[in-house]
């Protein structure tokens, strides 16, 4: 089932939008995209009155990436749609030949809109990896991208990577009117944080709906943080020297110890409200369904942003205690759709034809921010 929104919580776009760019203007802006999401950016064009420029993003028989670009793009402005998937390496490649074939060919400006921003969750150093959000906003920028849209980051803090402007859509005006409008009875629910750390955004969402929070405490999962990889042994001792003290010296570094999976704040009774950015694996999602309903929780929702949805993700939510899945058409999800009838999407096309548009008649951005309020 798709919603179409044609409001953003009780942000407004103007009635114009899609035939507000004159003819001059309109015929200066040029929307390409990929194989990511091509449903996303047919939706964009339409909304915004325009057409898909001639573009063909094809294979060759070793895997190379092509591009070829039909319409002449010299001064154009050029807005690329192309999301991240399960295929993010093949989405990065294509985002990247596509923007830089756009560059070498004269193009104006050069807008990269990405709703789900691919490697975002490897932001922060692991053991002895690297920061890959990093890697790929240098190569975005080296590529010819000019100004990235994109929405709901995994940390905000991501968008210090880039040396170009990025302006942060929030899809939670569209996840909020959800609720107001399609959960019955929504006043008698509580919104829960599935661990600590998204409790943030639970309290955004609590505060906005005037509603309780619950925090879920403890991890099945080991998380990769907590794996043993030598950073943290103690320095190595000689017989030669002699004992020194644990005041002077380094100390062992104590491992974390996780405490069982427990509910903090109550649910018995009332509709809890699952919400996240992403959901991938759902493992975690499906546990702590399992911890609400033995604390007496009635139906339990899970709304986010991005719906990946990766491997068994559609049968452990049909079979899990989940009564229902919201996400955004930020990612394609129709195969994990009809193999579980609980998923539920959300179109926000509007809200990137909206950003689009501003964008082009450079009108403010912070309209689509400071707006945001909810009707009683």
């Amino acid at each position: 089932m798709l919603l179409q929104r044609n409001k953003l919580g009780s942000v407004r776009p103007p009635k114009r939008c899609r035939n507000d760019m004159d003819s001059a203007s309109a015929s200066d802006i040029v929307i390409i995209h990929g194989n990511s999401h091509p449903d996303l950016a047919n939706l964009v064009a339409e909304r915004l009155g325009i057409k898909n420029a001639g573009c063909s993003v094809f294979h060759k028989t070793n895997r190379e990436t092509m591009v070829e670009i039909g319409d002449s793009v010299r001064g154009k402005d050029i807005y690329i749609i192309q999301t991240g998937t399960k295929d993010a390496n093949n989405n990065i490649m294509e985002l990247l030949i596509m923007a830089y074939a756009c560059k070498t060919s004269s193009a104006r400006s050069i807008v990269g809109v990405i709703p789900y921003l691919p490697y975002s969750k490897q932001c922060k150093m692991r053991k002895r990896g690297c920061i890959v959000t990093k890697l790929l906003a240098k190569m975005m920028c080296t590529s010819g991208l000019t100004h990235i849209i994109t929405m709901d980051l995994h940390q905000k803090e991501i968008q210090g990577f880039f040396d170009i402007p990025v302006d942060n859509l929030r899809a939670s005006p569209f996840l909020l009117q959800y609720i107001q409008e399609s959960i019955p009875d929504y006043r008698n629910s509580v919104i829960v944080a599935r661990n600590p750390g998204s409790a943030k955004k639970a309290t955004s969402y609590a505060e906005r709906l005037r509603l309780g929070i619950a925090v879920i405490h403890g991890e099945q999962k080991e998380a990769e943080s907590d794996q043993v990889d030598g950073r943290y042994s103690p320095p190595p001792t000689s017989s030669r020297t002699r004992t020194i003290s644990v005041s002077v010296g380094v100390p062992e570094h104590p491992p974390k110890v996780k405490p069982p999976i427990n509910l903090v704040g109550d649910v018995n009774g009332r509709i809890a409200i699952m919400v996240d950015d992403l959901i991938d694996d759902v493992q975690s999602f499906v546990a702590a369904a399992e911890v609400l309903k033995e604390s007496g929780a009635g139906k339990i929702y899970v709304l986010a942003t991005h719906g990946l949805l990766s491997s068994d993700a559609p049968r452990l939510i049909e079979e899990s205690h989940i009564d229902e899945v919201v996400v955004t058409n930020t990612i394609p999800h129709e195969i994990q759709k009809l193999q579980c009838h609980k998923i539920k999407t959300i179109d926000i096309s509007i809200l990137i034809a909206e950003a689009i548009r501003r964008i082009h008649n450079k009108e403010s951005m912070s309209y689509l921010f400071r707006n945001v309020t909810l009707e009683d």
